[in-house]
Order: structure tokens, then sequence, then C-alpha cells
């Protein structure tokens, strides 16, 4: 069955296997539930850009037909 020599033989290598191989099914799990899809963050390149060029317009609002402009 097992070899006389063989390192399956002694205690500590079987304990640190099994230990190893429960801690790296809980990491893929919680990679698989909780990583699987990137964020991607809205108006990501406008923020990236007023933050390196400090260009900081204000945002530009559309006016409806009834809308009057706003006071200045």
């Amino acid at each position: 069955m097992l070899k006389p020599n063989s390192p399956w033989r002694i205690p500590l290598v079987r304990e640190l296997t099994i230990i190893l191989a429960i801690k790296l099914s809980i990491l893929i799990g919680i990679k698989a539930i909780w990583f699987t899809e990137p964020v991607v963050p809205e108006d990501g390149a406008g923020r990236v850009s007023e933050r390196l060029f400090g260009t900081s317009e204000p945002p530009v609002q559309n006016l409806r037909v009834n809308d009057e402009e706003p006071p200045k």
C-alpha cells in the first residue's frame, strides 16, 4: 500500500495537506462569489482627466422648452 519511507505516513504532512486544501477551496469560493465581475465607475474617464489636468468644467444641463434659464 504505502511505502515505508513515504511522506504520507507522517501525520503532520497529511494534516497540513488537508488544511491547505480547505483554505484553497475557501479562497476560490470567495473569489467566485465576490470578485467575478469588474466594477466600472460612472464617467470614469472624465473624473480621471479632472484629477490629472484640473479641468473642472461644470456639468452641462440641457434645458427643456418650458424651462427658463437659471439666473446668473
